[in-house]
């Protein structure tokens, strides 16, 4: 009997396109003779589409208002087997979505609610990582409230850090918020954009040197898998939204042209990561990697990574043999794992 996999998609993120696009892939690379796919599409404005207008917002790359659909309704009638969580950023990595599917007793694709809650705060993500030993550049936190009543305690903290610096907002994706600031005199208009969007803020030292950008791909449960490492090029100052997602600005080296050592090493971080923070299913893990030092630093861990046939993520997977429909159906697989 084929297994029935209802496939999220959408949300109200600054990544709802991107979302979109893997599930078109996700959608044509699942076998139909093991699996009967239903796509549900969640409007930007947070409405659940039903089966028709999310048909029509996948191939068109737009989700339109729509009628409503109650997700652990549907569920609980439909008998869908698994559930693919199909979504970046706020409102669906960060654990709200995953709570959700919980409460249902629905089981899905990625970690569960504490996974995927800390890995997108940053904050939060930082100090379990540091509780490991994994190495991570210095830091400092400030909240909004903080920042209105007593900001020049905020600056004196961020110039302590020194400059260059990063200014961004604890939790959003695809570096919405995220400013370089490189003297005293623009720090102010960076905290107010990313006070504009969160109500705690990271500060983040620069490495000693340009950081080379690597990643690598986890996957499985308790006894996850590292994948090849790739690396990132790109012309921009750093990884920003527009970079990102603009064709021809950044491209992808898979594996790469890294020590072994040093391969060796990124692969050993990213599973220790995946497991103290509790991810299940797949992740994404960056790193930044000095050569001139050797040294090496964890950015971020992703716990819904793009998607598409031509992302990071399954091309890493790629590399080490798997094929992006043999990848796709291992985590619908490893949702219905007991843990």
């Amino acid at each position: 009997m084929k297994k029935r996999i209802l496939l999220l998609a959408g949300g109200q993120s600054g990544e709802h396109e991107v979302s979109l696009s893997s599930a078109r892939s996700v959608l044509g690379a699942l076998p139909q003779d093991r699996f009967s796919v239903t796509p549900v599409v969640i409007s930007k404005q947070g409405r659940w589409l039903p089966a028709s207008a999310s048909q029509q917002a996948l191939e068109s790359g737009a989700a339109e208002e729509g009628g409503e659909l109650m997700l652990h309704e549907a569920a609980r009638a439909e008998g869908y087997d698994v559930v693919f969580p199909l979504l970046h950023g706020p409102m669906g990595e960060d654990g709200t979505v995953q709570g959700l599917l919980t409460l249902a007793g629905i089981p899905f694709v990625g970690s569960g609610v504490l996974g995927s809650a800390v890995c997108m705060d940053k904050i939060m993500a930082k100090a379990v990582l540091a509780s490991c030993g994994v190495p991570q550049v210095a830091y400092q936190l400030a909240t909004r409230p903080e920042w209105r009543e007593e900001p020049q305690r905020v600056i004196e903290r961020a110039t302590a850090l020194g400059f260059p610096l990063f200014v961004k907002p604890a939790n959003l994706g695809s570096s919405v918020g995220i400013s370089k600031v490189r003297a005293a005199g623009d720090l102010s208009s960076a905290l107010d954009l990313a006070f504009s969007l969160d109500r705690r803020v990271i500060l983040e030292a620069m490495t000693r040197g340009k950081p080379r950008e690597l990643e690598v791909g986890v996957l499985g449960n308790d006894t996850p898998l590292a994948s090849p490492v790739g690396e990132l090029r790109f012309d921009a100052e750093f990884y920003d939204y527009h970079t990102k997602y603009t064709e021809g600005e950044a491209s992808m080296h898979i594996p790469a042209d890294v020590p072994r050592e040093v391969a060796a090493r990124v692969r050993e971080l990213a599973i220790t990561a995946f497991q103290a923070l509790d991810c299940a299913g797949l992740a994404r893990v960056d790193f930044f990697y000095v050569e001139e030092s050797g040294e090496l630093y964890l950015n971020e861990v992703n716990t819904m990574p793009g998607f598409t046939t031509t992302s990071m993520y399954p091309k890493l997977w790629e590399a080490a043999g798997w094929s992006y429909a043999d990848l796709v159906t291992r985590l619908v697989e490893l949702a219905t794992e007991e843990r």
